[in-house]
């Protein structure tokens, strides 16, 4: 398949200005933007990334452009209100790490993108040169149609600032094009006024044969932006958000969800997807697809060993060996459960029943003791045999610098205990 067709199978095809001319595109470059808004690409950012990389397989030269000036500037693109403007020292700091970052996952599979920054060539021009070389080849009526102007402007209004955006963005395409031989744009769909802006503005200064493709805005089957959790954004920087946050985000992705987010963010080939996808209707409760989802997107951004110790720290929920965890890995895992902060030396006055009690896991002693009859009492999902069993520096997760405690009655209820 050539790269339309393999990004039109995995669902990365939302529009473009002439798909048949597109398809026939085998050398020179394209190019993606990212405005620097946050010092991390989150999940959301991998829909064009692995787009990227599906056109690049196919011969064209990818380039990654950082708007350090246009993410000075704000696009309103999909908001109802103005972005809070960020200062220079702020956004410089925002494209040094999106740089590395892109670096660093391009390079996993063998790419090389050139990385470049639009503040290099727009910081330079005049307000007049951008006024008489950009601003004269585009009518008000014409950017009062794009649907983000529209939007705004019969809502809660837009500044001038913001309108100004997508001349911004038109002449980045514009430079490219002259530049780098960069002969396609693409980026998600809510940029299909800004690209076209940019195909606008080549045709008016007389240039032939430049393209544009958009992907879809990702969400999942109950509307919600992709990487977008009840915790917050999901952000590929380990220390944002842990490699076991984002592999359980995976994980637990709906039926409905795992093939189409295979499709959309792994290089599995077609036949692998196919079997994923009949194992969904054959046996959902083995959840293949989400583990194979879960382990692909978590080794391509975090490395083999991150997932394994996600996998290792998911099987702690049902049961499975802490050791070799860190109290700050256990915190992680068990951030959603209810705890408890306890002193030291209250921790050395109680027993382990009456932690089950102290912390309102079971209400009464008696009830914590024939619960321990019955084999259902865990400390650190170690089976408890003797009711008057004291907590000791042995017990404290990480050793003698562990600082958790993990109570457990049944199956799946659990209690943290912090030691101050």
């Amino acid at each position: 398949m050539n790269f339309i067709d393999e990004l039109n199978w995995r669902g990365l095809i939302d529009n473009g200005n002439d798909i048949e001319e597109t398809k026939k595109l085998s050398s020179g470059s394209f190019y993606c933007g990212f405005d620097p808004t946050a010092p991390s690409l989150q999940i959301g950012n991998l829909v064009p990334l692995m787009a990227m990389v599906h056109i690049a397989r196919a011969g064209l030269k990818p380039i990654v452009v950082l708007g350090g000036a246009t993410g000075a500037i704000g696009d309103p693109s999909g908001r109802n209100a103005e972005r809070n403007l960020l200062d220079a020292e702020q956004v410089n700091e925002n494209v040094a790490k999106q740089k590395e970052q892109f670096i660093n996952l391009f390079g996993k599979l063998g790419i090389a993108p050139t990385i470049v920054n639009n503040n290099d060539w727009l910081d330079s021009m005049t307000l007049i040169d951008f006024l008489r070389d950009v601003g004269k080849h585009f009518t008000v009526n014409y950017m009062l149609q794009k649907e983000s102007v529209k939007t705004r402007v019969n809502g809660d209004g837009l500044s001038f600032t913001e309108f100004s955006y997508m001349l911004l963005q038109a002449y980045d395409f514009l430079h490219l094009f002259t530049k780098h031989d960069c002969k396609l744009h693409v980026g998600g769909s809510d940029q299909w006024g800004n690209i076209t802006a940019g195909l606008e503005l080549i045709r008016r200064k007389g240039i032939e044969g430049a393209h544009a493709l958009t992907f879809p805005l990702i969400t999942n089957s109950q509307g919600k932006k992709l990487g977008k959790s009840e915790s917050g954004t999901l952000w590929i920087d380990p220390k944002l958000t842990s490699p076991f946050k984002f592999h359980q985000y995976w994980l637990n992705v709906e039926d409905t969800d795992a093939v189409r987010f295979l499709k959309l963010l792994t290089l599995l080939d077609q036949k692998k997807i196919d079997e994923l996808s009949a194992s969904v209707k054959s046996a959902p409760e083995k959840r293949e697809a989400q583990k194979a989802l879960a382990d692909a997107m978590c080794t391509f951004i975090h490395g083999e060993s991150a997932t394994t110790m996600a996998i290792q720290s998911a099987s702690v929920l049902f049961g499975g060996s802490m050791q070799g965890l860190s109290p700050e890995q256990l915190g992680d895992i068990f951030s959603e459960v209810p705890s408890t902060t306890l002193s030291s030396d209250k921790l050395s006055a109680l027993s382990c029943l009456d932690l089950f009690v102290e912390t309102k896991l079971l209400k009464s002693k008696g009830e914590a003791k024939r619960l321990l009859q019955s084999g259902g009492i865990y400390l650190n999902n170690e089976r408890v045999t003797d009711p008057e069993l004291k907590i000791s520096d042995s017990h404290l997760l990480g050793g003698k610098s562990g600082k958790i405690l993990v109570l457990r009655s049944g199956k799946k209820n659990y209690h943290l205990i912090k030691i101050a």
